[in-house]
Order: structure tokens, then C-alpha cells, then sequence
């Protein structure tokens, strides 16, 4: 028995090997087991003649290590949703997971929560000692699952929870990132025009010995000032950028007001604000169904919830349904759900179908999502074109007005 347990608690390898197929062919790659033996073994079972195997090293102080995402966690979540449903028991399903996953550092997480279960622990509680990547609500619904005997049905219903969660946060970032993008790519191609074709006509311009039009001479005068200082510009906008992240992540009344701007933004501020309300619709359905009380669900939801202001107003609401009133109302109250929310609530509530309505709800928002993003991207590229358009005419204009001005006089 003691020797069974310490085989389960052995720990996934990675290693590199060399060998050779059946036909003579050389063939290597990387593979993962528990041991030296074991590698050699899976690959003489899988018709390779190994020569070299070895263990893969591991980067010094974990540099250049690829963490943990959320994307595997939801890869872990619905893979191990299939080997329990299809019946194979919990150690193995783990451990079938665990040599699945790509991720090494994935990989090692699965099996320290599979050495838990093997210790006799509850999935629940191994989960809860990798609470870095596994959170506060991911756990308690596990652990409900586990206490109502059914672990394949939680398990499901969470897998396809992150699965929505992950689609609707990448809808969010892409809205986000588009505005970025383009305005990097403006920023590259103005300072590649001011550093490297401007001061070649400045040079030109010298010879003149005319007045140059103001358009010209502010042109100039920029690319000189990029030239002299480019260095204590990007030191400001490091310094700028680093002073606003830090104060975010330290200040709560700073973070909460910038929450509070974005979802004033032209646009954004709208996906931003319907995101908000399908996590919370999604996050309090999944609780609320897997029989949470609905009080700590509510607080499970205003966790979930990625902006201050709609996690007070949740907080707040939960305070309300507290002291006996109903979630419709107390959401209402609020004057941050739009009143299709609040009506969808109510009929939940008073039919006693208040998860199946609030899924409807999440479904709405992240599809209304969806439609804004795409209508966003679609207005966005003419705008763009414009842009680096007028922009790049703009410098070239300033540039050729001189020599207009000096062959009109000839």
C-alpha cells in the first residue's frame, strides 16, 4: 500500500529523446513520465529504439518558464469533466490529464493536486492549496459538487462557465487592443518620418536662405525635439505609465475612479459596461444553480465582476437582499442595470427560474457584446486608413510646400 501511494506521488518528467523507428528512421521530441525507465519504455512501446533520453533542465530561477493560464485551467477543467463523466476514477483521471497538457508548469500543478487526492484529501481541498490559479469560486463549486455526490455534473457546468467567461474576456481585450494597435502603428510610422526623413530636408532646407511656411517649421522644429530628447520622452511615458499601474493596483479610490472613466468612454465604455453585466449574469446563474445560497452568490458574482463600480453596486445589492428585499429590486435600486435586467430578474423570481433566467440574460449581453466589437472594428478601419492617411500627407505636404513656393518664383 505504502509503496502504491509513494508510486502516486511521484512527480511528471519532461524529457528529451533521440532514437529510431522501425523503418531506420531517426526520429526525436519530448515526452513526459515518471521516471527515466518509464520514458524509455513508452517509447519502446510506441515502436521507437531510444538512444538518448534525457531529462529536460529546467530554466535557472524559472526564467523564460511559461506559467499557468487561464486558458489551461479551462483546458484542465473540461478535460477532467470527460474522464469522470465517461466513468474512469478520479486519481487516474488526473493522471491522464496531467500527461495530456503541454504546459510543464500546468502539467506539475495537476499532479500536486492528483498527490493530494491520492493522500485521501478531497479535490476540493487540493484545489484550494493552488488557490493562485484556482479561485475562491472555482473551489466552492467543486466542493459543492462533491458534497451532492455529483462531481461530473459541477465539473461540467464550471468547464462550460470558463469556456464563456474565456470567449467573453477575449472580446473585451480585442476591443481594447484594436485602439491600441493603432495608434502604436501611428506613433512608429511619425517617429520613422521625424528621425529619418525630416532631417534630410532640413539639410536641403539650409541652402535656402528663404522663410519657410509655419507648417514646415513646426515639422521641424518636432522632428528636432525627437531627435535632441527622444530618450526623456520615453522616460516620462515609463515613469507616467508605471505611476498610474502602480497607483491602481495600491489605490482603491484611484482604481475605482478609473473604473468609474472607462465606462464613460466613447464606444469602450459601453462594451465595457455590458461585459460587466453578462460575468455577473453568468457568474450568479452558475452559483445560484449549483444551490449556493443566493446572498453568497451574490458575492462570489460581485468578485467576478471586473470593474469597482459594478462591484459595489453588487456588494450593495447583496446588503439589500440581506435584509429581505428582491434581487430585481435591489438591482434596480441601483440604477446601473438596464431595465431588461431588472424585468428578466423579476419574471426569474416570481416563476422560480431565476438561473435560467439569468443565463438568458448573460447569453443577451455577451452576444450584444460580440455585435459591438465587430461594429467597432468595422468603423474602425476606414477611420484608421484616414488616419495614417492624413497623417503621412500631412508630414510629406510639409515637406514639398518649400520647394512649391521656390519654383513658383522661377
Amino acid at each position: 500500500m505504502a509503496t502504491k501511494q509513494n508510486l502516486n506521488r511521484q512527480q511528471l518528467q519532461s524529457f528529451q529523446w533521440q532514437g529510431v523507428d522501425n523503418k531506420g528512421n531517426k526520429q526525436s521530441g519530448e515526452l513526459s513520465a515518471l521516471s527515466l525507465n518509464l520514458a524509455k519504455a513508452q517509447l519502446r512501446h510506441q515502436g521507437i529504439t531510444p538512444h538518448k533520453v534525457r531529462r529536460k533542465s529546467r530554466p535557472l530561477f524559472g526564467l523564460g518558464e511559461k506559467q499557468a493560464t487561464s486558458k489551461d485551467i479551462m483546458l484542465f477543467t473540461r478535460q477532467l469533466s470527460t474522464m469522470i463523466r465517461a466513468g474512469i476514477p478520479l486519481i487516474q483521471s488526473l493522471n491522464i490529464v496531467a500527461e495530456g497538457l503541454e504546459n510543464p508548469a500546468m502539467q506539475r500543478i495537476v499532479v500536486t493536486i492528483r498527490n493530494e487526492v491520492a493522500d485521501g484529501n478531497m479535490l476540493s481541498s487540493g484545489l484550494r492549496k493552488q488557490g493562485k490559479h484556482f479561485d475562491k469560486l472555482f473551489c466552492n463549486l467543486i466542493e459543492a459538487g462533491e458534497q451532492a455526490g455529483a462531481l461530473e455534473t459541477m465539473l461540467d457546468r464550471v468547464a462550460l462557465y470558463q469556456e464563456k467567461t474565456e470567449r467573453l474576456q477575449a472580446k473585451v481585450k480585442k476591443a481594447l487592443y484594436y485602439p491600441i494597435a493603432v495608434l502604436t502603428v501611428g506613433i512608429i510610422v511619425t517617429l520613422i518620418l521625424l528621425l529619418k526623413v525630416v532631417p534630410q530636408f532640413e539639410s536641403l532646407f539650409k541652402g535656402f536662405n528663404a522663410e519657410l511656411p509655419w507648417i514646415t517649421q513646426v515639422v521641424i522644429n518636432t522632428s528636432v525635439f525627437v531627435e535632441h530628447y527622444w530618450w526623456s520622452i520615453i522616460i516620462a511615458l515609463m515613469s507616467v505609465s508605471l505611476i498610474l499601474v502602480s497607483s491602481y493596483k495600491k489605490s482603491e479610490d484611484f482604481a475605482y475612479k478609473l473604473d468609474a472613466l472607462s465606462l464613460k468612454l466613447p464606444i469602450i465604455g459601453n462594451i465595457l459596461k455590458k461585459s460587466t453585466i453578462a460575468r455577473f449574469s453568468r457568474t450568479l446563474s452558475t452559483t445560484f444553480s449549483a444551490g449556493v445560497p443566493l446572498v453568497e452568490s451574490m458575492t462570489s458574482s460581485a468578485g467576478a465582476a471586473d470593474n469597482r463600480v459594478y462591484r459595489k453596486v453588487i456588494f450593495q445589492a447583496r446588503d439589500s437582499i440581506a435584509t429581505g428585499q428582491q434581487l430585481n429590486f435591489a438591482l434596480k435600486a441601483s440604477h446601473r442595470f438596464p431595465a431588461v435586467v431588472t424585468q428578466m430578474v423579476l419574471i426569474g423570481e416570481e416563476s422560480g427560474s431565476l438561473d435560467c433566467m439569468l443565463d438568458k440574460v448573460a447569453d443577451l449581453y455577451e452576444q450584444e457584446v460580440d455585435d459591438a466589437v465587430e461594429n467597432m472594428t468595422t468603423l474602425l478601419e476606414p477611420m484608421v486608413i484616414s488616419f495614417l492617411g492624413v497623417l503621412v500627407s500631412g508630414m510629406v505636404l510639409a515637406m514639398y510646400l518649400p520647394m512649391f513656393k521656390m519654383g513658383s518664383l522661377f
